[in-house]
């Protein structure tokens, strides 16, 4: 399974903001949301309830699982 989130879609909800905006609210480098956005990088437990509550939108909105269709099930 892969993480993936819908963390662009909320920040672009919450007024357009760019990933320097977003980094700047929850602590973190504008580096770090871009390589969450991209999938690059997983979060800690920390910084999604900092993300959650900063765009207003509840952990599983933000973050989801996509099984790999190329794994056997």
């Amino acid at each position: 399974m892969k993480l993936n989130n819908n963390i662009k879609l909320f920040r672009i909800k919450a007024g357009n903001w760019t990933q320097q905006q977003l980094a700047e609210q929850v602590g973190c480098s504008r580096q770090t949301i871009n390589s969450i956005e991209t999938g690059k990088f997983n979060p800690s437990i920390e910084l999604v309830l900092r993300l959650s509550k900063t765009l207003n939108a509840s952990v599983e909105e933000l973050f989801f699982f996509e099984q790999d269709m190329h794994k056997e099930k």
